[in-house]
């Protein structure tokens, strides 16, 4: 199903190396390729002689070495944070120490709802624990820096303390993992919210930035109508799931393999944790009935008026 995205998945960019592909906007991508990062974390650098950061990545020394060298002669006045996985903010106490930059984020990991009786934590991906930003920012508020200023733009759902920053100038978003042009986003309980990231993408599809640079692959372009692929791309999953349960009840593993035809292997407990994302959605809806709160391992069914 995911064939009906306009995928990208060009990204002529070796690790730990610059380009700009934009002016006044530089990225770095850190030498981490895997199933959920493709290539690599991309970090961004914006402005010219006094510099903002964007998301400085795993805590890996060559990165970091690259990301430090590239700014070589400049002044790294701030650092941005999208959301706090572990590809995207452990190399935070790094860059700031060596810049003295401020940090500025929505605020530290935190699941999007309360841990159920004997639920774990979900992928070894996870939680930057130890993070915390100098500056906690609201929806909306505008941070300047010289030549440059940033919007933050709150974007609950992959995590819940997701945020995209937009680049007033240059009219182009940093859309983290929310949005991304070579995959679907992860969203995963008890990390993110199927009903956040919905409300999130139609909150993106409203705006008017045309350019998307994520935290992994290429530029997006006509983000408009990539954000409206992804909305329908879901809206399309939700109704195979209840056209399932329509067939009678059944369990997540069940559903992965009936709707999620040819994934990689590697990415089978990431689809289960993105069918039990959408199953408390539609339990919260009223849609789909569990016993109990909805769970990894839990039997559903479509609810009966």
């Amino acid at each position: 199903m995911a064939d009906d995205i306009p995928f990208d998945k060009n990204l002529d960019l070796a690790p730990d190396t610059v380009d700009e592909p934009m002016p006044l906007v530089r990225r770095i991508m850190a030498d981490n390729p895997g199933p959920f990062t493709f290539k690599g974390t991309l970090s961004y650098i914006v402005g010219r002689g006094k510099v903002a950061i964007v998301d400085p990545g795993p805590d890996d020394p060559a990165h970091i070495a690259a990301l430090l060298d590239a700014v070589r002669n400049e002044t790294v006045t701030h650092i941005f944070v999208t959301h706090t996985h572990r590809d995207h903010s452990p190399a935070v106490p790094a860059i700031k120490h060596a810049t003295g930059a401020t940090v500025y984020a929505e605020g530290p990991h935190r699941a999007a709802r309360p841990l159920h009786i004997g639920e774990q934590k979900r992928l070894d991906h996870s939680g930057d624990m130890d993070f915390r930003p100098d500056v906690a920012l609201k929806d909306g508020e505008i941070v300047r820096g010289e030549g440059w200023s940033v919007e933050a733009v709150a974007t609950p759902g992959h995590t819940a303390n997701h945020m995209a920053f937009a680049f007033k100038e240059n009219n182009v978003l940093f859309a983290g993992d929310h949005v991304m042009g070579w995959a679907t986003s992860i969203v995963a309980p008890p990390d993110g919210a199927m009903s956040d990231y919905m409300a999130s993408l139609e909150k993106l599809r409203r705006r008017g930035e045309t350019v998307y640079f994520p935290g992994h692959g290429p530029a997006i372009r006509d983000a408009g109508r990539f954000v409206s692929y992804y909305i329908l791309h879901r809206k399309a999953r939700e109704a195979s799931i209840l056209h399932r349960l329509g067939k009678g009840s059944s369990d997540i593993p069940t559903i992965v393999r009936a709707i999620y035809i040819g994934i990689d292997p590697r990415l089978t407990g990431a689809a289960g944790l993105s069918v039990l994302a959408h199953m408390e959605d539609l339990v919260t809806r009223g849609l789909v009935a569990t016993d109990g709160p909805p769970a990894i391992d839990g039997v559903y069914r479509l609810a009966r008026d």
